[in-house]
């Protein structure tokens, strides 16, 4: 089935997605016993050849108590806490400190169309029935396809029909995956097959006389057996924060912006020049759509990272394989907000802005606080080691850094939108 194929795509590209290790894991692993070992060289190597024990027992002790790396032990991670505590007090959801550090060096960020960049609310905005054919009748036949669909598409050809349709009439219906829908129905006693669905779905069937399809909307074409019987173009609004959104990471410096959509291709691409994006690819399934950021992860320049955002089921194997997937979170479907890194509780794409703006101050803070800690500790090692400190200076070297670098760290806390 389609949602079994959804869910192995998922699994593989999570197995191919980087898990980069925690700076301060690997840090500790080389440090600690570092220090230690340097600490017993400190305390029995001089004395060996100028005595006094006792003071070199007290240099390393000392030196001891100003290697210890609580300072940044405790604030890298609270820095990263302090962000995520920021970013959901602005709606969005991230689901761990390597997802926000990701979002700071985000410079390709790849969009559905459908409920993400649009509201995903549909309107039949053009009837074409084919000739001798009735407006009413193309609308019923229509509604009586898309009966069993609650996609949003379905729902605006109901909406449109503007009465209960009869289900009692309507026999088995297949959906073809990226084409349409082709459903059994009774007529005057004799069943009849109704196809809906793209230009695909019709040359597929041998049904021809169709019109071009609309450049600014979901072309669907309807036919009864090899009848021809008109297309509804169904148009969607787009989101009202989406042009200041896709500006806003301009300005922030995002290179590359792109659409993939399973829409017609000319539909993409004319949302997309009308928000400002630089690419849009159209007519793609969930494969094609992983395939498609594959090719962009190779593209993107070293050092950056790229997001997906995206809503539906069919972008959760897409979300999985970007660096970092955001999905909608009111309107998006389990298997995206499950698959996603970053949830947007509002569905407003501009607090993609409001992510990046706080990851690149949180990590800012983290850096901040790893050179201090850091240059401040080797400083006070060396004047340690050299007689030049005493035990006040490695507690400061210890207990007020952490304090200072803690106090650093709960700016993290703080965001306000410029």
């Amino acid at each position: 089935s389609t949602v079994a194929k959804i869910l192995e795509l998922v699994e593989n590209a999570s197995s191919r997605k980087a898990k980069a290790e925690n700076f301060i894991t690997r840090f500790a692993r080389v440090y600690t016993p570092v220090v230690v070992g340097l600490a017993l060289i400190l305390a029995i190597i001089p004395p060996l050849f100028a005595g006094n024990w006792g003071v070199w027992i007290y240099r390393a002790c000392s030196f001891l108590v100003v290697s210890c790396p609580c300072a940044l032990v405790i604030s890298v991670p609270l820095s990263f806490f302090g962000g995520l505590g920021a970013a959901s007090r602005q709606g969005i959801l991230l689901k761990g400190s390597n997802y926000l550090e990701a979002a700071a060096s985000l410079n390709t960020v790849v969009f559905d169309k459908t409920g993400t960049l649009t509201t995903g609310k549909f309107q039949v905005t053009e009837t074409d029935p084919a000739e001798g054919v009735s407006r009413e009748e193309l609308l019923e036949a229509a509604a009586l396809g898309e009966c069993h669909s609650n996609h949003p598409i379905a729902v605006s050809v109901r909406e449109a029909y503007g009465r209960p349709v009869d289900l009692a009439l309507v026999g088995e219906t297949k959906e073809t995956a990226g084409k349409g829908v082709c459903a059994a129905v009774l007529e005057n006693g004799a069943q009849k097959h109704i196809y809906i669905g793209n230009q695909k779905l019709m040359e597929e069937q041998g049904i021809g006389g169709l019109k071009e399809p609309s450049p600014v909307g979901t072309t669907l074409y309807v036919a009864r057996e090899q009848e021809y019987l008109g297309r509804l173009v169904i148009s969607d609004t787009i989101r009202q924060d989406t042009k200041e959104a896709v500006a806003r990471l301009r300005g922030m410096g995002v290179k590359r912006m792109v659409m993939l959509t399973g829409d017609r291709e000319e539909t993409g691409k004319a949302v997309a020049a009308q928000i400002g994006l630089d690419e849009a690819y159209g007519g793609l399934l969930p494969a094609d759509k992983v395939t498609k950021v594959e090719d962009l992860l190779k593209e993107k320049e070293a050092g950056t990272t790229l997001g997906f955002v995206g809503d539906g089921i069919n972008d959760a194997p897409v979300l999985s394989r970007a660096d970092i997937g955001i999905a909608m979170g009111g309107i998006g479907s389990d298997a995206a907000v499950e698959a996603a890194d970053m949830v947007i509780m509002t569905d407003e794409p501009s607090k993609i802005g409001d992510a990046i703006a706080i990851a690149r101050k949180t990590v800012g803070i983290v850096k901040q606080n790893i050179v201090f800690a850091i240059g401040v500790k080797v400083l006070v090692l060396i004047l340690t080691a050299l007689g030049y400190a005493t035990m006040w200076a490695a507690v400061f070297g210890d207990v007020g850094v952490s304090v200072l670098a803690i106090l650093n760290a709960m700016r993290a806390l703080r965001y306000q939108k410029s």
